[in-house]
């Protein structure tokens, strides 16, 4: 029989229970006569602490918590792609056709259609030692995706029956296991998982290959590893979640998770739109073939916004367990600290910084730390990527959320309101950027791209650092007192600014670079500089260098080359090396 308790009070989405409920911690319950999900956040002897998913008005004192003997907890079924869920996962659609467009409480629906019949092609036999991971039976559960079903972690056995090759629900027994000590399990495509429980794994290892995005900005100047972690944040209006986009679009993960963490109803409702019309440009099906949506708006209760992002992380485990590269995009965690701020403002915890709770950076760092490139249980390998927004207010990057979150993630992609004011997206500042996974790369970027790709990038930093150094000075006293070989610095500063940082998402050549496109662009523009130092040195004024159009041109390579004309290079090369011997001779 369930355990059972009364409410004895009610403080917005936190209630409690007086006595000895006999409940456990993090258990999932029901509250009151809708049966709200909830869980359990706090216990003493006398008294049980529950933090509610579900909007708590019209809720009494009195009234009854039932206990269900789980942890909140993740169907873990084919279903969970092309489908979009609130932050305990629940399939909105569903819910729509109960309520209607607003999500009434007490709505219990399955996580996952239970009565869909799945093509299931059988991997095991029957006889075989198994174990956690290993790889039953395959389902195409998309046109982009083949889910594999797997043992659920912690069992072991051999497996008894295996079904035959046919059409099965997510509950139907595919396969029935003799466990270790003699009891007999059935398996179907379903497992369940614990929120707040990371999946094991056989090994962690270090970040080698990186996660290419086909945004110039961040493949070259600040790359993100495979299993890595970045921030992106940035004031209102200044690209957080168009940044996020791209590289759910463009980069070269298998699977995408997108986690709407507290953000308005109105942008969330804006991702779901584009998302179900963006087509795979890698397959060409459509692009929410190989992404799952988890919707937790700002209207919706804080409790279920701080759990989405456990719910979304979970996922993206499991799909890496059958050996994918999952991308999560995490849009944002200061919405969902806030949410933390609200819980603990209500539970009367003793406030840190700006009122957030203490364990603010303990909550950020087991977050962050699920990412990773695993060997999973069954010897294949995947990772979890984190790219999570962080939204300062006024754009302060010295407040709580975003100096802790700079302590666990190892790329900060800082984006500049006055960039994004001006028009220049993406509007990541190369200044208060960094990426620590530069050193770990090279090895990669040296094998796959060029030994020359790490030496390029490193020498436009450095041209850029050069120019911010230099402005200083020209604000002071302008551009007119540099000597000519300062004034080349800001006139090649200028075209990296424009010809290669500042990329256009809606240009077909220019909204995703191949990275042998970026180290071209690279060796045109340092060659262009290398070129035009040699006149400086020669007493050539940068008036008469500027006469010709040679700057403007290599701005336009990224339109004027196609991702397929690589050898076009050449060319301009020429056109440089012609442009350097017109010079000299007209000013012989």
């Amino acid at each position: 029989m369930n355990k059972t308790g009364l409410i004895y009070g009610i403080n917005g989405p936190v209630v409690y229970i007086k006595g000895n409920t006999g409940f456990r911690m993090s258990e999932m319950v029901y509250v009151g006569k809708e049966k709200l999900v909830g869980e359990v956040i706090s216990l003493s002897s006398d008294t049980t602490t529950i933090q509610v998913f579900e909007e708590t008005t019209g809720l009494r004192p009195g009234e009854i918590v039932e206990a269900t003997g789980d942890a909140i907890s993740v169907t873990l079924a084919p279903g969970i792609l092309d489908n979009i869920f609130d932050g305990i996962q629940r399939p909105l659609s569903e819910i729509s056709k109960i309520s209607g467009a607003y999500i009434s409480r007490g709505v219990t629906v399955n996580a996952l259609d239970t009565s869909r019949l799945w093509d299931v092609h059988m991997t095991a036999k029957a006889g075989q030692e198994v174990s956690g991971g290993f790889i039953l039976a395959e389902v195409p559960e998309t046109k982009s995706i083949l889910h594999r079903v797997m043992v659920p972690p912690n069992c072991s056995g051999t497996l008894l029956h295996v079904a035959a090759d046919g059409t099965y629900t997510i509950n139907d027994t595919i396969a029935v296991l003799q466990l270790n000590d003699g009891t007999e399990m059935n398996l179907t495509l379903t497992q369940k998982w614990p929120i707040r429980v990371q999946r094991p794994v056989n090994a962690r290892f270090a970040a080698t290959r990186p996660l290419v995005t086909g945004q110039r900005i961040l493949d070259t100047l600040f790359p993100i590893a495979k299993g890595g972690t970045a921030a992106v944040p940035g004031g209102f209006g200044t690209g957080k979640t168009m940044t996020q986009h791209q590289i759910a679009k463009w980069s070269d993960a298998d699977i995408i998770i997108y986690i709407g963490c507290g953000e308005r109803g109105n942008e969330m409702t804006q991702v779901l739109e584009d998302f179900s019309k963006l087509v795979d440009p890698k397959s060409g099906n459509p692009l929410m073939d190989r992404t799952s949506l988890i919707a937790n708006t700002s209207n919706m209760p804080v409790a279920a916004r701080e759990a989405s992002i456990y719910t979304g992380i979970t996922l993206a485990e499991y799909y890496r367990d059958m050996g994918y590269d999952v991308a999560i995009m995490a849009d944002s965690t200061s919405r969902w600290a806030e949410a933390l701020r609200e819980l603990s403002g209500r539970l009367e915890e003793m406030p840190a910084e700006e009122g957030f709770p203490a364990y603010l950076a303990s909550r950020l760092s087991t977050f962050y730390e699920r990412a990773g490139m695993v060997r999973n249980l069954n010897g294949s390998e995947g990772s979890v990527s984190i790219i999570s927004a962080v939204s300062p207010q006024g754009g302060d990057f010295s407040e709580p959320v975003t100096q802790n979150t700079r302590r666990f993630v190892r790329c900060f992609w800082g984006l500049d309101k006055a960039l994004a004011y001006s028009r220049h997206f993406p509007a990541i500042h190369w200044l208060t950027s960094y990426s620590e996974y530069l050193g770990d790369l090279a090895p990669w970027y040296a094998q796959h791209v060029s030994p020359d790709f790490v030496d390029c990038r490193n020498q436009i930093v450095a041209i850029l650092n050069q120019e911010s150094s230099l402005m200083e000075i020209v604000k002071l006293i302008g551009s007119d007192v540099l000597p000519d070989d300062q004034k080349l610095v800001l006139e090649v500063a200028k075209v990296i600014r424009l010809g290669f940082l500042q990329q256009n998402a809606f240009h077909p050549e220019d909204t995703c670079v191949p990275l042998l496109k970026q180290l071209k662009m690279m060796e045109v523009i340092l060659y262009l500089y290398s070129k035009s130092k040699a006149l400086v040195t020669m007493g050539m004024p940068m008036s008469i260098l500027k006469e010709g159009n040679i700057f403007e041109r290599i701005i336009a390579i990224k339109y004027d080359v196609a991702n397929n004309e690589l050898e076009k290079f050449e060319q301009y090369k020429k056109d440089i090396d012609a442009f350097y011997d017109q010079v000299i001779e007209k000013n012989a």
